[in-house]
Parts: C-alpha cells; sequence; structure tokens
C-alpha cells in the first residue's frame, strides 16, 4: 500500500510538471503569435507582404525579426496590458544586449533576448539572416507604434 501511493504521488507530480510546462510553452506561443500579429497589423500590405521569424519573448518584451521582400529588420516590442506594441524597428543594433538594458530592460532579461535571437536566428539561412541586416540604425515608434513623421529635406 505505501509502495502504491508512493509510486502514485510521483505520477502525479510528473503529470502536474508536465502540464506545467505545456502552459509556458501554450503562453509562449500565444505571445509569439501576438507579437506577430502587432507587426503584420502594422506593416503587412498586399504588394509587399510582410514575413515575421523568428520571434524571442523574455517576460514583457519580445525581439522579432522581419523581411519584405529584398528588405529586413528586427522590432523590439513591449507588452501593454494583454496588447504587444512597438517600441524599437532597427538592424543589428538591437541584438546587443546593452542597446536593449538601454531601452529598460531588466539585464538578465536583455541578456536572455540577446541569446535567444542569436540562437533563434541561427536556425535560419545565412540570407534570410542577412536580410535583417538591411535595416540601416534605430527609430523609435510613439505610443500607438508609429514612428514619428520623416522630415522632407
Amino acid at each position: 500500500m505505501v509502495l502504491l501511493h508512493f509510486i502514485l504521488r510521483n505520477v502525479l507530480a510528473t503529470v502536474i510538471a508536465c502540464a506545467s510546462l505545456g502552459a509556458v510553452a501554450a503562453d509562449a506561443t500565444a505571445d509569439q503569435a501576438a507579437v506577430r500579429h502587432a507587426l503584420m497589423a502594422e506593416f503587412d500590405k498586399p504588394e509587399a507582404r510582410l514575413q515575421v521569424e523568428p520571434v524571442v519573448v523574455v517576460d514583457d518584451a519580445a525581439l522579432a525579426g522581419w523581411t519584405q521582400g529584398e528588405r529586413g529588420g528586427r522590432a523590439l516590442l513591449f507588452r501593454k496590458g494583454t496588447h504587444w506594441q512597438i517600441a524599437v524597428c532597427g538592424g543589428d543594433g538591437l541584438k546587443d544586449a546593452t542597446l536593449l538594458r538601454d531601452t529598460g530592460i531588466k539585464p538578465a532579461a536583455a541578456d536572455s533576448l540577446a541569446k535567444g535571437l542569436a540562437a533563434a536566428e541561427a536556425k535560419l539561412p545565412a540570407s534570410h539572416r542577412a536580410k535583417f541586416s538591411t535595416f540601416d540604425g534605430l527609430l523609435r515608434m510613439d505610443g500607438a507604434g508609429q514612428h514619428p513623421p520623416a522630415h522632407k529635406h
């Protein structure tokens, strides 16, 4: 009887642990989908389809790579309530954990984002990764996810 109780308790603990891991994975997948949706809603156009891959989420911050035609870049987003808001668009600068810390992301989360992005991008073809570098500089987005108006020269 004691042995049966011991086995059942361990089986139950394993089931609960697996269910918890599944919930975390489901949350991550839902966050990734929400980040993709935020970028698609802002930048996807019928004549210029946006592809968003990879997406890395840590706490309330996300980094996403995107391509549109022959160009691409990266975006930093923050969770605002139940929605994701684009904070910065950029190129290679957004791979830097120090820059991420400068946006207010906690050091450990910034390091995790940078490492996660590097690992996720490494799985993509080199030709795809090269497009992320075509975005020159950094462009901060306003509270509504819009970039400031461009100045005419």
